[in-house]
């Protein structure tokens, strides 16, 4: 199992510590304690660990224990990486109260041999390598046993009934093993648990929580998250008077709150989330200590709380992914401790409450996705500690407030899709920690900058009015991996500095007014898979240049004016997607695109031919097919082929022509034969 750090509740241990002077004092006499360790430490193998164990200095000097009046009674072996399974001999200790050996590679089953450990009171096995079941008869453990944790270990099958017949027990931790049965209601008989940790056992038989579990008055801590929980949270959990921290999340709970839930006076932390739990927050709320509250995945309906408002000392709110709808209390943004607000994808309307972020350390603002109207609160950033604002998909207007341009610690501005308006102020596109800013669709307007902040990767800001040139200090964005500017009034020449750019990957700057030739060097694209150039008025050839890019999947020219032939440079990309339509191209298509598999990539180009039959496009003549097929090394091949034919044909043609002049004559004469004329 993977070495994971495990709580560790030092109240209980301080308790532990004073409670244990107090204990009956019979212990061996100390040459024997010695060489029960020095056995032990034998059994283990000796660990290096374990060096300061022997013969020349006492038991109680030894760093791992502690004595109390001579006796043995703690033995902390903590991260000593032994490998060896636990000897009966340390039983032999009677005094020892407290045992951790956590963090170490302990092999084997369940160690029954603690059974004769009879005054531990504190036990911990965790992050072990312990197999197999728990034992049925686990509670032969000491009766005077307060707390166990056997966490991450590969303990599998049931937690056995007998686990609720240990009377003394506090902490009871049994988190991340593969256990694959199920978990006993007697637990609810341990009248004085105060902590239960079972989360992340994913492998437990799908389980209703055991109302039993209602009846622990003194539990604090319940964590039983990725349990494979179902049903509905018992509804006596609100009898729970003592808790503070109730974590039941990423199981499959089903159901309302149960109603009384949030007037637990001493409850701090609820984390309900990714869940299916349904209904509305019930009221009134009286657990005026809650600091977190998370509900977010599931499908909660209605509003939220104006309760919510009395809670000083909530510092995280998430209710995203629900149904909520209606307004957000405006007396949330008084909230003096409130850190991460995050209600996005629901049905939220209305304005955001305009004081958010004044009175308290707000550092997520997260309010996507829903139906709010108005401007955004001005203060966000006041104490300068946001990292993000993501706002995007609402109907919210106005401009960005200028205070974001002060907002060092802000790393992520997203506020497309909305009506925003006006320019960005200038100083957001230099803020040294921001790394995204994307305000696509909305009605922003001014010119793009000449400098964009170090960390700044991800600028996207189409469908908006931005007007101008694009500056030529663009080449400055040496950390741009993605510039999309689609769809706004940018004019002039792309200058050659924005292709030395050698992180970006994605370039949309279609639907905009561009002109002249694009740069016929391509200084540093060497990541570039997107280039969408469309709907511009670019002329002049395609540079051959572009088919150098080895990692563009997408290219998009159409709708310019861009003439004379394709390069052939081009089918050397692996390209996904092509389009060349819409523009002033002539000539044969490359042998590498005449296909049908690019049968809409050369529409409306009526000087561009082709040799396989593709719609909308002319057929090319069969003298023009042949030649365009051959490569000018093929055909200087043929050339010289036909030119040493035509010859070697002329001198053959010569001699056969000479030879025959000469036998010709004698062959006559030999067969002359004389004939008189008659009438």
């Amino acid at each position: 199992m993977p070495k994971l750090p495990s709580p560790f509740p030092p109240p209980f241990l301080y308790f532990l510590l004073t409670l244990t002077p107090f204990l009956v004092i019979s212990q061996p006499p100390a040459d024997q304690t010695q060489t029960i360790l020095l056995t032990i430490k034998q059994q283990w193998g000796n660990p290096p660990q374990l060096s300061s164990w022997s013969t020349s200095s006492p038991p109680c000097s030894w760093p791992e224990i502690t004595c109390t009046g001579g006796a043995v009674t703690r033995l902390n072996l903590m991260n000593y990486n032994i490998t060896e399974p636990i000897p009966p001999s340390i039983c032999d200790l009677k005094n020892l109260t407290l045992l951790d050996l956590s963090f170490n590679y302990f092999p084997g089953n369940f160690p029954t041999v603690l059974y004769n450990c009879s005054n531990l009171r504190y036990l911990d096995l965790s992050q072990n390598y312990f197999v197999g079941p728990i034992p049925s008869d686990v509670d032969r453990l000491s009766s005077s046993l307060r707390y166990i944790d056997i966490g991450a270990n590969n303990f599998s099958g049931d937690i056995p009934p007998a686990i609720g017949r240990l009377p003394e027990l506090r902490f009871l931790k049994l988190y991340l093993n593969e256990f694959n049965g199920s978990f006993p209601a007697e637990i609810g008989n341990l009248s004085n648990l105060e902590y239960l940790s079972m989360p992340y056992n994913p492998l437990f038989t799908p389980a209703k929580i055991p109302p039993e579990f209602g009846k622990l008055k003194k539990l604090t801590y319940l964590w039983i998250t990725f349990t494979n929980l179902i049903g509905e949270i018992p509804a006596n959990f609100s009898s729970l008077s003592s808790l503070e921290h109730l974590d039941l999340s990423s199981n499959d709970l089903e159901g309302p709150i149960p109603k009384a839930l949030f007037q637990l006076k001493n409850l701090s932390v609820v984390y309900l989330h990714n869940n299916r739990l349904s209904g509305g927050i019930p009221t009134p709320i009286e657990s005026l200590n809650l600091s977190q509250i998370d509900l977010s995945a599931n499908n909660f309906s209605g509003s939220i709380p104006e309760d919510f408002g009395k809670l000083v000392q909530l510092e995280l709110l998430n209710l995203f992914f629900n149904q909520f709808s209606g307004e957000v209390p405006a007396s949330i943004g008084l909230l003096p401790a409130l850190t991460n607000f995050r209600v996005f994808s629901n049905q939220l309307n209305g304005t955001l409450p305009p004081e958010m972020g004044l009175h308290s350390n707000l550092e997520a603002f997260e309010v996507s996705d829903n139906l709010f109207t108005g401007a955004l609160p001005e203060n966000l950033c006041f104490c300068q500690r946001l990292t993000g604002v993501v706002a995007f998909s609402n109907n919210l207007t106005g401009e960005v407030p200028k205070s974001l341009a002060n907002c060092v610690t802000v790393r992520t501005i997203q506020l497309y899709d909305n009506n925003f308006s006006g320019e960005i102020p200038a100083g957001i596109y230099t803020l040294f920690n921001l790394i995204s800013l994307m305000i696509s669709n909305n009605s922003f307007t001014g010119n793009l900058p000449s400098e964009l902040g170090w960390n700044l990767t991800r600028l996207e800001i189409s469908d908006n009015k931005f007007s101008g040139q694009i500056p030529s200090a663009v080449s400055s964005w040496v950390r741009s991996v993605v510039f999309m500017a689609s769809t706004n009034q940018l004019s002039g020449e792309i200058p050659v500095g924005l292709t030395n750019l050698p992180q970006l990957t994605t370039l949309n700057l279609d639907g905009n007014s561009l002109t002249g030739n694009f740069p016929t060097t391509i200084l540093s694209w060497k990541n570039l898979n997107i280039l969408n150039l469309s709907r511009n008025r670019l002329s002049g050839p395609i540079p051959a240049v572009i088919g150098t890019l080895s990692d563009l999947l997408y290219l998009d020219l159409s709708e310019n004016q861009f003439s004379g032939q394709i390069p052939a440079e081009l089918g050397q990309l692996r390209l996904a997607t092509l389009n060349l339509s819409s523009n002033q191209l002539s000539g044969q298509i490359p042998s590498a695109f005449d296909n049908l598999a690019y049968d809409t990539s050369f529409l409306n180009n009526p000087n561009l031919c082709v040799t396989t039959p593709i719609p909308n496009v002319r057929f090319c003549s069969s003298k023009t097919r042949k030649l365009d097929y051959l490569s000018p090394k093929i055909l200087a091949l043929i050339l010289v082929s036909a030119a040493l034919l035509f010859f070697f044909t002329t001198v053959l043609t010569f001699f056969m022509v000479r030879d025959y002049r000469r036998k010709k004559p004698k062959r006559n004469l030999a067969a002359c034969k004389l004939t008189s004329f008659q009438r």
